[in-house]
């Protein structure tokens, strides 16, 4: 197994977990075959293969709405005598339900592929997950045994039997199930990771972390039980760090240990500790990649450290022809420096490595807006909301741009658009709901959404209590923002460069650092920094 597998795993996992409407990205052989498939349409607007073969596309890239849009027209065109694509079609639309939360839709779907092929084992457990995840306890403990009946050693319908003794607060039972269920594949780091489902559920979060580790150690490049670990820490983060420290202290050259616990750090603002296992990786000489020197330009970055954030990106972008996110950085760090002729040159060179690099663009529509140049940088966020319309911080970065270059109507329309993105949860602050409405001249009902957040969800590393701050340093009630400010300082908000230089967009707190209050707090917080 090549480490550069594993570290792709890991940041990839990162990212899903960690990153806002996080989507696959099309490679250039996949896009041209969708430019492809947009021409057989519009010859034929009625392809319903054509339309199937591209919603699968799209759901393989997380692009669920379009995903949706043409599987419904794959179905409203399919005949309906070709039975096994009907079933593919309305399997396909079933898992797109499921997977933006519409159970009682998905539940309808899968029956309905059911009947088309009553002996899919798949469909059944898809099912029986359905019927779990609507609450329907009875019915999904039928479905699992109806999956045992077929397979006597179906790992699936234990595992689901589990999840359901421990909702039932059967913590016995859970435990025996899924104890069952690893001894029948205990080499396998899915049975793992379905434990540690069970064992989250039944609140032994330390043994869910144990079991994740095990999956990882069994299977170094496994996505799922990586992206769980990271999904993991959002809620306990402490278990997640003692897990992976105790891992470490077990096999201290194991790479993917430190760079999971870096990564983790550093998702969680805290840059330093992340510094620290980044350069031990390269010390020990477990690992070196342009990757990871990225990540450690991004840490100074936050630190405001900018000569050794300058020496890591540079270190990045010759390491790697593939280097236009490390431009991107390096713009990024130029800018902060007050070298805006330079950040601009690095901007292009990212653009120019990659002219659909969404990150890249938006870096260099922050360069033009620092040069007085409104309507060119609102121009390459219309590119990037072309290229990706379903990402919340793409269209309010844009909404926010047309807004100063005094385009009202095309900002609250973008504005509007992001509004009606779906969510997964009301109270998700990554939909940034209360931004755009900020925007829409709503700022009662952008409170209540920012005080929705704050109540529904722990802030465990400072976060939500700094998005909070901008919300309200931008919304013009500074006393609010200060206290959420000082929350967010509490709880381990460590990032300098956004407390101190970040200025893009409305997600940053340059309202308040005017205010004598500001410098108080952030004396009173510095050891975060150190």
């Amino acid at each position: 197994m090549k480490l550069s597998r594993i570290f792709a795993a890991v940041i990839i996992a990162a990212a899903s977990a960690f990153g806002a409407n996080a989507q696959r990205a099309m490679n250039p052989i996949t896009k041209a075959m969708m430019d492809v498939y947009q021409q057989q349409l519009l010859e034929d607007p009625k392809d319903y293969e054509t339309y199937f073969r591209r919603a699968n596309e799209y759901y393989n890239h997380d692009q669920y709405l379009r995903a949706l849009s043409d599987v419904e027209n794959a179905i409203r065109y399919t005949p309906a005598t070709d039975k096994d694509l009907l079933f593919q079609e309305y399997s396909l639309r079933g898992n797109i339900y499921y997977m933006n939360g519409k159970y009682a839709e998905a539940l309808t779907d899968l029956n309905k592929a059911l009947e088309l092929d009553p002996t899919s084992y798949v469909t059944i457990y898809l099912i029986a997950n359905t019927q779990y995840e609507l609450g329907d306890l009875q019915n999904a403990r039928t479905t699992y045994r109806r999956l045992q009946r077929i397979n006597n050693r179906s790992a699936e319908a234990l595992f689901g039997l589990a999840r359901i003794a421990a909702r039932e607060n059967n913590l016995g039972l859970a435990n025996d199930l899924s104890n069952e269920a690893v001894d029948l594949a205990p080499s396998s780091a899915d049975s793992y990771v379905r434990r540690a489902a069970v064992r989250k559920l039944m609140g032994s979060n330390q043994g869910a972390v144990e079991d994740l580790l095990v999956a990882i150690s069994t299977d170094k490049s496994n996505p799922l039980a990586i992206a769980e670990l990271v999904s993991l820490s959002n809620s306990d983060y402490t278990a997640v760090m003692n897990g992976l420290s105790a891992a470490i202290r077990t096999a201290p050259n194991q790479p993917i240990f430190l760079y999971l616990r870096a990564t983790i750090a550093m998702a969680h603002h805290r840059y330093q500790a992340a510094l620290t296992d980044f350069q031990k990786i390269i010390d020990l000489n477990l690992y070196d990649y342009a990757g990871l020197h990225d990540s450690m330009a991004l840490c100074h970055l936050a630190l405001c450290h900018y000569p050794e954030a300058l020496q890591e990106a540079n270190f990045a972008i010759g390491s790697a022809d593939d280097n236009s996110p490390y431009y991107v950085t390096r713009s990024r760090i130029r800018r902060a420096m007050g070298d805006d002729k330079l950040a601009l040159e690095s901007a292009d060179m990212a653009v120019e490595q990659n002219n659909l690099n969404n990150e890249a663009l938006i870096q260099k529509a922050w360069c033009f807006t620092d040069a007085g140049k409104k309507k060119d940088a609102a121009a390459l966020l219309g590119e990037v909301v072309l290229n990706d319309d379903t990402n919340p911080y793409y269209l309010l970065t844009r909404a926010t741009l047309l807004s100063a270059d005094n385009q009202r109507q095309g900002a609250q329309s973008v504005a509007t658009d992001l509004l009606d993105l779906p969510s997964p949860s009301a109270t998700d602050v990554k939909s940034l709901h209360g931004f755009a409405l900020l925007l829409l001249d709503k700022p009662g009902e952008g409170v209540a959404w920012i005080e929705d957040v704050l109540a529904a969800t722990p802030d465990n590393d400072g976060s939500l209590h700094y998005n909070a701050a901008c919300f309200y340093a931008h919304q013009g009630n500074l006393d609010r923002a200060f206290e959420c400010m000082e929350s967010a300082l509490r709880n381990g908000y460590a990032s300098l460069y956004d407390w101190k230089v970040n200025r893009d967009g409305l997600i940053n707190v340059e309202p308040l650092r005017a205010d004598p209050r500001f410098a108080d707090l952030m004396s009173k917080y510095d050891y975060l920094f150190l």
